[in-house]
């Protein structure tokens, strides 16, 4: 895999601004969900970019892959902790909307690195035939 670092990676970035926001989010809930859905909400968003950096940092692709799977788990279970708190009635209407269209967002890069790497895995090498008819010497009838 090639040598990058993480930290230029969109999605990473992204995430890391993400980690921000829901910390902020987080504060304005009571005091007794501290060690809740507090932690929680903490633990889901931190879990995005670190998943991502480790991953990146791995020597395979097949383990780059496996991490942004994990760090997509922790973006719905995010998602959810967001809609929770919401209901609960400790963030207003508005602010669970732009949290969501933050995860929503990177939700849609994390998704499109996932693809690629993906479609890097299937991609016919050289030796392979790809969708060419082998050589005989039988005429098609």
């Amino acid at each position: 895999m090639e040598s990058r670092n993480y930290r230029n990676l969109e999605l990473w970035q992204r995430a890391m601004d993400l980690v921000i926001e829901c910390y902020d989010a987080a504060k304005k809930l009571p005091a007794r969900e501290v060690y809740g859905l507090v932690s929680q909400i903490q633990r889901a968003a931190v879990s995005i970019p670190a998943n991502v950096a480790e991953g990146q940092g791995r020597q395979h692709r097949a383990e780059f892959i496996q991490h942004l799977s994990i760090a997509k788990g922790s973006l719905t279970e995010l998602e959810t902790h967001i809609q929770i708190a919401c209901r609960l009635h400790y963030l207003k209407e508005d602010e669970e909307r732009e949290l969501l269209t933050r995860t929503a967002e990177v939700g849609r890069l994390l998704n499109g690195l996932l693809r690629f790497l993906r479609s890097k895995d299937s991609a016919p090498t050289r030796l392979s035939t790809g969708n060419r008819r082998p050589k005989t010497d039988i005429p098609c009838v």
